[in-house]
């Protein structure tokens, strides 16, 4: 397979670079000025299809390098507010200077001016970077995703993430509203790219940034699509239904109906082959693994929807899914949008985990153990099911005000059935303690939000007055029943006699746990200058907290859980009032923007609880500075650098300030400590990004980290039968940094049909880590690096290879501990394939090879995974038949490995095995379509 590639990619350069020209010249308006991003680009004199493109730079030269060209040719140049410019070129054979070329307003007509209704493929405008999606070529039955692939500077990464010249995206609208969510992940899987007009990209503000026109003071993009006017009229879906061995199944449906504003889609799944069905891939419908990761994935490949977990390497689930989202204007001025979401999800898993945990020296007991290795297995059985409904409601009230409200409510429920057992021995070998079990927990949650915003402009420009409010209800009803044997084999007197003690439970625990959060903001805003702002507000926030235990033994006279537990018995209450004024000043110039703000927290902190008939009470007030800043500086427009800072003060957990000990579990206890101090920390950021489109080519620099002044860490003692008791405490000098860097370059000409991407990236983190064993202090220092390169080579539309490799080292040096080092690393190398030869046919293959290092015994290290579909379109490519096989070579495992700075645990769950799967899936469109305001010309057309 290497030789292949390497074979492919040395013809397919030759022929890339082989006859190549370069065009350059210079763009100025009718003043001699030079034109920064400008569009440049060639199109097909016979067809108009597009041959190359590129931006001007920020003297106005552009440079263009394209394979030698025979036919004719128009040179165009378009620019926001100027006329567009056009010149016909009968050939291009060599290098050709085209000198300086002023563009006339648009009131003035030159002899080589004015193109008609023609829309370039980039247009920067502002702040808002546009592609044209009919300048970028997909296949028919692409989906958005695809097209976001196409686009210069965009990335998606093997987790899912977007980045757009280096900016991670974190929102993705349609036609400026939320498509079921704001993550938008959903549209891209399932619309089709034909619908999309424009891709516009901007800077994520939040709602009040939004509603007073500031600049975005954070560093995300937002994407937003709009749909194409004559496509934006009808009615679209898609139908998946399969079935395999192994009783596997998968059965998904998208139906889309837009009107104008009117937008309404039904989203429904139902699989047992642990993924969420929003997949419409058109190679592996919604199969997981592989390509299928366009949700942000965690290190273990699960994802989360509807605030439940999917997927990943943690057993097998069965998953029905049903959503609703409709948005509208109901009359001018008033746009709500409804989205609404049910999930459920039975899981089914078996687990191993082995953890070695490091004990520090003992110079008072050089016999002391110096390491604790518990093994355990399970089996867990996981119902949940969620009712989410989202709404987001805006209304102009007039031109110079605007209120905005987002309730959203959620209702969830939990079931679990477990058995367990485990054993914990020292570094000799010796049984500390063995326990086994069974356990059954059913839990409600639910939930209200609410985000209200109220943004007034003044008599004066710049001048406004915003309003936000935000709540946050939350209740949990949980039932726990508990049955466990627990034996410790203890040296209590430290003469070398071990006795046993049993620790033997039938209980019964109910928790009820609350939070409610209030917060309120009032901001004043004044322009000062044209690019100078001034900001005054107050913030106050209220939040409560409430936990009340009640623990029940099983009577043996009422044959129930009648008798109280006081052990398991508590209340807990926290409640924080903070009210927090600041100032806030900005400046917005052209080329860079930054604020600072400063302000005062004044903090009033209660706690309460009540445990074994006492009362417990620890109040505490603060006066804490409040600070954050900003700086974003462009240097072109593709080019900007970022920089970040804030300091946060976080008040401890009731459970962590409340001298009340937890004795739910045999093996661990904790207790709270009166004496606790805030967490004070010191967070960064800073970013470099570039795209230059003449070379198609782009990088990125991030680099970001927390240092904390003061932390809640646990303090923990472990006896000699192994049960850990835990208290907190406050450590000083620990941090927390990360860093990382891409580059990517795109080789491609129209007039050819070989295309590549090549990617490049790092990523590492560096971290100090400490905490208090056996009352010794201990610190851990870890260091992560890992390198990764990927390429993606196109012909035409026939064949895709993109293969990856990716290697991840990590590494911890411990202090005061009997094991100073230990470190791991990943290999995994992967070739994704998709062929579209012959006509009608689609063949697709995706290959994972693994391997994770220093795996206890017991534990496999390495694995293959290896899908393959092969499908045959039939109606017009309306209906596809596909037959496709998960885990060829039946190799497929979940082992991880977690290092922490206090021990090492390698975990094995259950995974999904080799299955094959007969599908069919079925597309249908119907778009309403009008000329000329002619009744006569009204038609529907299918595709």
């Amino acid at each position: 397979m290497r030789n292949i590639i390497n074979l492919l990619l040395f013809l397919s350069l030759t022929t890339a670079f082989g006859q190549t020209i370069n065009l350059k010249g210079k763009v100025t308006d009718d003043q001699n000025f030079p034109l920064e991003s400008a569009t440049i680009y060639l199109t097909s004199v016979k067809d108009s299809t597009i041959v190359d493109y590129t931006i001007s730079d920020k003297n106005g030269n552009w440079q263009l390098k394209i394979r030698k060209l025979d036919k004719a040719v128009f040179l165009k140049i378009s620019y926001i507010g100027l006329a567009d410019y056009k010149q016909q070129v009968d050939n291009l054979n060599e290098d050709r200077d085209f000198g300086t070329i002023k563009l006339a307003d648009k009131s003035t007509e030159l002899n080589e001016v004015l193109i008609e209704n023609e829309i370039p493929p980039i247009r920067i405008k502002k702040d808002t970077l546009e592609f044209n999606a009919a300048s970028f070529k997909v296949r028919p039955d692409a989906n958005v995703e695809t097209l976001l692939k196409q686009l210069p500077g965009v990335e998606i990464g093997d987790d899912g993430k977007i980045k757009v010249n280096g900016k991670e995206v974190n929102q993705i609208l349609v036609n400026g509203k939320p498509f079921f969510d704001k993550d938008g992940k959903i549209a891209l899987e399932n619309l089709p790219a034909e619908i999309i007009n424009k891709v516009q990209v901007t800077d994520t503000k939040t709602k009040t940034e939004e509603l007073t026109g500031d600049k975005a003071s954070g560093n995300n993009a937002s994407i937003n699509l709009t749909i194409d006017e004559e496509k934006n009229k009808g009615f679209f879906g898609r139908f998946v239904g399969g079935y395999g061995s192994n009783k596997r199944y998968e059965s998904n449906a998208l139906i889309n109906y837009f009107k104008g504003n009117r937008k309404i889609s039904l989203l429904a799944s139902s699989n047992n082959i642990n993924t969420t069905g929003f997949s419409m891939d058109e190679i592996f419908d919604s199969m997981n693994g592989g390509r299928n990761n366009s949700f942000y994935t965690s290190s273990d490949g699960s994802f989360g929807v509807n605030g439940m977990q999917f997927g990943g390497s943690r057993g097998i689930t069965r998953t029905n899914i049903f959503g609703l989202t409709y948005a509208d204007q109901w009359f001018k001025g008033f746009d709500p949008n409804i989205n609404y979401f049910y999930t459920s999800a039975d899981t089914d898993n078996n687990n191993k985990t082995r953890s070695q945990v490091f004990l520090p020296d003992n110079p008072n007991d050089p016999n002391a153990d110096k390491m604790q290795t518990s093994e355990s297995s399970s089996r867990t059985d996981t119902f949940k099911y969620a009712h989410n409904l989202n709404s987001e409601f805006e209304f102009k009230v007039d031109s110079t005000s605007t209120i905005f409200f987002s309730p959203k409510f959620s209702k969830a429920n939990t079931k679990t059935t477990s058995t367990s057992q485990r054993t914990t021995r020292n570094q000799d070998n010796r049984l500390l303690n063995e326990s086994s079990g069974s356990n059954h927990s059913d839990t409600d949650n639910n939930a209200f939000t609410t985000n209200l915003n109220y943004t007034k402009s003044l008599n004066k420009k710049g001048r406004s007055l915003s309003f936000e409010f935000n709540s946050e209800n939350k209740l949990e009803d949980a039932e726990e029943y508990t049955q466990s044997d627990t034996y410790f084999y203890e040296d209590a007197n430290n003469d070398g006699i071990y006795e046993t003690r049993a620790d033997i439970r039938n209980q019964l625990r109910k928790n009820r746990e609350s939070r409610d959060f209030y917060r309120g903001n009032l901001q004043f805003n004044e322009a000062i200058t044209d690019s100078l702002r001034l900001r005054v507000g107050a913030t106050y926030n209220n939040t409560t907290n409430v936990e009340n235990r009640k623990g029940y033994k099983f009577s043996e006279v009422t044959g129930g859980f009648t008798d109280i537990y006081n052990e398991l018995t508590n209340y807990l209450r926290s409640n924080e009032t903070r009210i927090t004024p600041y100032t806030n000043i900005s400046i917005n110039k052209k080329k860079f923007y930054f604020g600072v703000g400063l302000g005062t927290s004044i903090i009033d902190f209660k706690n309460f609880g009540s445990y074994m008939g006492n009362n417990y009470t620890v109040n505490k007030n603060y006066l804490l500075p409040w600070a954050n800043g900003y700086l974003n500086f462009k240097l072109t427009k593709s080019q900007s650098l970022y920089l970040n800072y804030s300091y946060e003060v976080t008040m401890p957990r009731a459970a962590e300030i409340l001298p009340i000990a937890d004795l739910s579990s045999p093996l661990y206890t904790t207790i709270g400590n009166e004496n606790l101090n805030p967490n004070k920390a010191h967070s960064f950021y800073m970013s470099l990004y570039n795209y230059d489109y003449a070379s198609h080519t782009g990088y990125s620099f991030y680099a970001g980290g927390s240092y904390d002044e003061s932390s809640v860490a646990g303090f923990t003692d472990l006896d000699t039968g192994g049960k850990q008791t835990t208290t907190y405490g406050n450590i000083s000098g620990t941090f927390d940094s990360w860093f990382g860097a891409s580059w990517s370059k795109q080789i491609k000409n129209e007039d050819s049909a070989h295309k590549y991407r090549l990617n490049l990236s790092f990523n590492g983190g560096y971290a100090l880590n400490k905490g208090v064993t056996n009352k010794q202090m201990y610190e851990a220092r870890s260091y992560r690096i890992g390198p990764k390169v990927g390429l993606s080579y196109d012909y035409g539309e026939l064949l895709n290879i993109s293969p990856i490799y990716s290697f991840e080292y990590n590494e911890t040096h411990y202090t005061n501990y009997s094991s100073d080092f230990s470190s791991n690393f990943i290999h995994k190398v992967g070739v994704q394939t998709t062929n579209y030869w012959p006509k009608h046919v689609v063949f697709g293959n995706d290959f994972t090879y693994t391997y994770n290092s220093n795996l206890g015994a017991g534990y496999k290290k390495d694995f293959f995974l290896w899908n393959t579909s092969l499908g045959y379109n039939f109606l017009n490519d309306k209906l596809m038949f596909k037959v496709k096989v998960y885990d060829l070579l039946n190799q497929n495992l979940s082992t991880m490995r977690y290092i922490s700075p206090t021990s090492i645990t390698d975990t094995q769950n259950t995974v999904l095995k080799r299955y094959v799967m007969f599908s069919l899936s079925l597309k249908i469109d119907k778009f309403g379509k009008k000329k000329n305001n002619d009744d006569s010309n009204d038609r529907f057309w299918f595709f």
